[in-house]
C-alpha cells in the first residue's frame, strides 16, 4: 500500500496497517530508519514503563549499555524520601 508524503513530511498510514498493527487514535508509533534505507514504523507504549523501555532499547542500539531494566528505573523514581 503506497502513501504520499506531504509537503510537511506526514503520511497516512492506511486503515488496513493500522488495524493490523492494532493503532487507534491517540496510540503513539515510532519511526526509524534501518540501515538498508527502509523505514519502520512501531506501536509503543505511553505509560511510563513503556518509555523507559523504549529509552533503554535505544541506548542500546546506540552502543551504550544499560545495566539497570525498566522495571528498577520505574521504582526509584517511585521512591520517597
Amino acid at each position: 500500500m503506497a502513501t504520499a508524503v506531504t509537503v510537511k513530511g506526514q503520511v497516512t498510514l492506511p486503515k488496513a496497517v493500522r488495524e493490523a498493527a492494532g493503532i487507534r487514535p491517540g496510540d503513539y508509533v515510532e519511526a526509524r530508519a534501518t540501515a538498508l534505507g527502509t523505514v519502520v514504523i512501531e506501536k509503543t507504549r505511553t505509560d511510563a514503563l513503556g518509555r523507559i523501555e523504549h529509552s533503554l532499547e535505544e541506548l542500546r542500539r546506540r552502543g551504550i549499555f544499560a545495566s539497570m531494566s525498566a522495571e528498577e528505573i520505574l521504582r526509584l523514581t517511585r521512591e520517597e524520601e
